[in-house]
C-alpha cells in the first residue's frame, strides 16, 4: 500500500503526477526491476485512486522513455541497449558541458553555493562508505548525484538544457540500477565530483570539462 507521504503528496496533488513519482521511486528503489510488467489495476490499488490518472501517467512516462507499451501484452518498465546509453550519454555530455561554461563564464555561483555542492558530495560519500549492499549503494549514489548535478543546471538558468537534462539523468540512474554487474567503485565515482568543483572554482573550463568526463565515464563502467 502506499506510505503516508505518498497519501499526503495525493492529497495535495495531482493524481496523474503522484503516479509518475511513484513509479519514479519504485524503480530507483529496485521495487520495479527493469522490463518488469506495469498494471494500471495494481497502480490503483495502491495509491487508491481511479485508472483514469494512472493512465494518464503512464502516458507520461512512456513520452518520458521511462515505459514503453509493447502492442498486445502491456506497459514495461524501458530496457536500454547499449547504444542507447551511449547515446543519452554523449547528449548528456554535451549539454552539461555548455552549461558549465555558462556557470564558468557568467561567475553565477557564490561561495555559498560551492559549501553546499561541498556538503552534498560529503554526504554521497560517507553514504556509500556507510553501505554494504551494492545495490542500495547504486540507490544512494543515483539520488545524491542528481542532487548534485540539479543543483548545477538550475543556477546555470538553462531552462531548456535543465528539462532535457533531468529526463536523460533519469534514464542513466535506472541504467545504475539495473545493472547487476557493477565493477567500478562507487566511492570513487562519488569523491569524483571534487574535482568538478575544484576546477570550477579556478574558473578552468577545459579542466572542468575532462573532469566532468572522467566522472561521468567512470560512472558508465558501473552501467555498462
Amino acid at each position: 500500500m502506499v506510505d503516508g507521504m505518498m497519501r499526503d503528496k495525493l492529497n495535495k496533488e495531482n493524481y496523474s503526477e503522484v503516479v509518475i513519482a511513484y513509479v519514479k521511486e519504485k524503480i530507483i528503489t529496485g521495487k520495479y526491476a527493469e522490463g518488469a510488467h506495469i498494471l494500471e489495476t495494481e497502480l490503483a490499488r495502491e495509491l487508491g485512486i481511479s485508472r483514469a490518472p494512472v493512465r494518464e501517467g503512464i502516458r507520461e512516462l512512456q513520452n518520458e522513455g521511462i515505459i514503453e507499451l509493447i502492442p498486445r501484452k502491456g506497459n514495461y518498465v524501458v530496457t536500454f541497449t547499449a547504444k542507447e546509453k551511449k547515446e543519452i550519454l554523449d547528449v548528456r555530455l554535451t549539454l552539461e558541458e555548455e552549461m558549465l561554461a555558462i556557470l564558468i563564464r557568467e561567475n553565477k555561483l557564490a561561495e555559498s553555493d560551492y559549501m553546499r555542492l561541498m556538503e552534498i558530495i560529503d554526504e554521497m560519500v560517507k553514504m556509500v562508505q556507510d553501505e554494504s549492499d551494492m545495490k542500495q549503494k547504486a540507490i544512494i549514489m543515483s539520488k545524491k548525484d542528481i542532487e548534485f548535478h540539479k543543483y548545477l543546471w538550475k543556477k546555470s538558468e538553462s531552462n531548456i538544457r535543465s528539462g532535457i537534462l533531468e529526463k536523460l539523468h533519469f534514464q542513466l540512474q535506472m541504467a545504475m540500477i539495473f545493472d547487476n554487474e557493477m565493477s567500478a567503485d562507487l566511492e570513487m565515482s562519488a569523491k569524483e565530483h571534487y574535482d568538478i568543483i575544484e576546477c570550477m572554482k579556478r574558473r578552468d573550463l577545459e579542466d572542468c570539462k575532462k573532469a566532468l568526463r572522467k566522472h561521468v565515464i567512470l560512472c558508465r563502467r558501473s552501467k555498462a
